[in-house]
C-alpha cells in the first residue's frame, strides 16, 4: 500500500505547488509567471523523484501509468491502484487550493482560451507534449539505456520546458490528474467543460509516447542492437 500512499502524497504535491504557483504568480498576465509556473512544476517534479521514486518510481502522473503498463514495466492491477491514487492527490490537492487562494483565483485549472475554445486545437497540444514527456519518462527510467539517478532532474527538466511552450495554449496539462482536481473546485466554467480533453489528450499522448519508444527504444531480443 506504501507505493499507493506515495503516488497519491506526490500528485498532491505537485498539484498544489505547481498550480499554487500559478495562482500566486497570476499566470499568463506577462513572461515572468510563465517562466516561474514551469519552473515551480519542473522542481516539484524533480523534488518528488528523489523523494518517493525508491517507493513508487514516482508516476504522479496517470499518463506516465499507463505509459509503464503499456511499456509492461507495471501489472494492470498495480496501474488502476495508482490511477486511484493519483486522482484522490489530485483531488485534495484542489480543495487545499481552494481554501487558499479562492475559486476567483482559478487556482491554476486548465483551459482552452489560448486556443480560443477550439477543443480539437487544445486536443493535439496536450496529445503533443504528453507523448514528448512520457517519451522523455520511458527513455531515462529505461532499465537498459535510461538515465539511472539522474532521470529525476532530466524529468523534471522536460516538464518545465514542455510548460514553457503549452501554458501560453491549454495552461499545460499533460497530467489528468492535476487537471481533474482544480477543475472541480474552479469557478471557471470553461475548466470543467474543457476537463475531457485533459483526460483524454494526455491518454493519448501516452500511447503514441509508447510506439515511439518501441520504434526506438532497446530491443529485448537484444538483436536490434546489431543493426
Amino acid at each position: 500500500m506504501k507505493k499507493y500512499y506515495a503516488e497519491a502524497l506526490g500528485t498532491f504535491v505537485l498539484t498544489f505547488l505547481g498550480c499554487g504557483a500559478a495562482a500566486s504568480l497570476n499566470c499568463g498576465e506577462d513572461a515572468a509567471s510563465v517562466v516561474g509556473t514551469a519552473i515551480a512544476f519542473g522542481l516539484a517534479v524533480v523534488a518528488m523523484a528523489y523523494t518517493i521514486g525508491g517507493i513508487s518510481g514516482c508516476h504522479i502522473n496517470p499518463a506516465i501509468t499507463l505509459g509503464c503498463l503499456l511499456d509492461k514495466r507495471m501489472s494492470a492491477k498495480d496501474a488502476c491502484g495508482y490511477w486511484v491514487a493519483q486522482f484522490i492527490g489530485g483531488v485534495i490537492a484542489g480543495a487545499c487550493l481552494i481554501g487558499i487562494y479562492g475559486c476567483e483565483s482559478g487556482i491554476g485549472a486548465n483551459g482552452l482560451g489560448g486556443v480560443d475554445g477550439n477543443a480539437v486545437c487544445g486536443l493535439i497540444v496536450e496529445i503533443v507534449l504528453t507523448a514528448l514527456f512520457v517519451l522523455v519518462v520511458l527513455g531515462t527510467t529505461s532499465p537498459k539505456v535510461g538515465a539511472g539517478n539522474f532521470a529525476g532532474l532530466a524529468i523534471g527538466l522536460s516538464l518545465i520546458l514542455i510548460h514553457l511552450v503549452g501554458i501560453h495554449f491549454t495552461g499545460t496539462s499533460v497530467n489528468p490528474a492535476r487537471s481533474f482536481g482544480p477543475a472541480l473546485f474552479s469557478a471557471n466554467a470553461d475548466a470543467l467543460s474543457s476537463l475531457w480533453v485533459f483526460i483524454v489528450g494526455p491518454f493519448i499522448g501516452a500511447v503514441v509516447a509508447v510506439i515511439l519508444w518501441k520504434l526506438v527504444g532497446p530491443c529485448c531480443c537484444g538483436k536490434c542492437e546489431e543493426e
